[in-house]
């Protein structure tokens, strides 16, 4: 696998050197329309990337943390599908690319890839930051309907990010439904709040209805147990913030963190993490909390303490979002 820091940092480099001289102004009221519309509750029929100065800003704004939360979410997917690399990669309503770099950050090697969307702009800048990573140099963009009459050629692996969000209900159950048919894996990421969860689960529910089974983030493919309404499934994923980033959106700190929600799945058999880290853990004198969801299709929190040796020292190495006990270490002792 190639190091996902190094392709983070190749595509903050290229998105340097395309953007160099944006007015800020500009970049900020495309950014907050932009905003608005991926976390507001209101789909669209029409792009809501509309023209230079929309994708300018998006891909300044955006595609980092994009990159960062797919990237995590890919990553969580690989570790439950040991030595499966895909072959071709299909990226629906991908606009200006970031999951296919994160995909090359996950799984080394030139592929054939394909990025669907229906906002030329986005796909003619895609193309051209695409330019600075050999392995997305012969990449197609292609500029299609996200939606009803979306028509997916069959590939390995189907990326669908940051989209859901924008499609009616209708359209979001047809594009699910045509990666599901096109795809042997299906990777969604959708933002980390509570409607971004609920079209995860959407999704999940129709890609297991389809055969396919649940690699990540949840230990199982039965019925996720958060009460509608009560909670969410979400994660955090770190994000460096370049000058210009600082710039359209103000504040001093050089990070982010991104929140999303998401499901991996498979048609072929998966190896699902044990049990799942939901919350970011809580390390207190001599014991750390864990917050799981677990494999029998429950929450709960797990206690470790020193007792427990190798795996406490795990425990306080655990993230949020990791799997639980962690695959390079055996559980020594039982925590409860």
């Amino acid at each position: 696998m190639n190091a996902p820091d190094s392709s983070a940092d190749a595509l903050r480099a290229a998105l340097s050197r395309l953007l160099d001289g944006l007015p800020s102004r500009q970049a900020a009221q495309a950014v907050d329309r932009l905003i608005a519309n991926y976390r507001g509750r209101t789909p669209t029929d029409a792009p809501v990337l509309r023209d230079r100065s929309d994708v300018v800003a998006y891909a300044a704004y955006r595609m980092p943390a994009t990159f960062e939360a797919v990237s995590a979410a890919l990553g969580a997917f690989a570790d439950a599908v040991p030595g499966w690399v895909p072959t071709s990669h299909v990226d629906v309503g991908g606009g200006t690319g970031a999951a296919t770099w994160a995909v090359s950050a996950t799984w080394g090697g030139e592929r054939p890839v394909t990025v669907l969307d229906w906002a030329e702009p986005a796909l003619a800048l895609g193309r051209e930051i695409a330019a600075a990573h050999p392995a997305l140099k012969t990449a197609e963009w292609r500029r299609s309907r996200i939606g009803s009459a979306l028509n997916i050629e069959s590939t390995d692996l189907v990326t669908v990010s940051y989209v859901l969000g924008e499609l009616t209900e209708a359209d979001r159950a047809a594009v699910v439904d045509a990666a599901a048919t096109a795809a042997q894996a299906v990777v969604i990421v959708e933002p980390g709040t509570p409607d971004g969860y609920a079209r995860v689960i959407e999704a999940r529910d129709r890609l297991i209805r389809a055969g396919f089974h649940v690699a990540a983030p949840c230990p199982h493919s039965a019925a996720c147990p958060i009460v509608p309404g009560e909670d969410w499934c979400h994660f955090s994923a770190r994000v460096s913030r370049s000058s210009l980033h600082r710039q359209v959106k103000g504040g001093s700190l050089a990070y982010e963190d991104e929140k999303f929600s998401y499901v991996a799945a498979a048609r072929f058999p998966v190896r699902p993490a044990a049990s799942r880290v939901v919350r970011r853990p809580q390390i207190r004198k001599g014991q750390v909390l864990l917050d799981l969801c677990g494999p029998d299709e429950s929450l709960h929190r797990d206690t470790v303490t020193k007792r427990h040796g190798p795996l406490y020292r795990a425990a306080r190495d655990a993230d949020w979002g990791d799997a639980w006990p962690a695959p390079r270490d055996d559980a020594h002792g039982q925590t409860g």
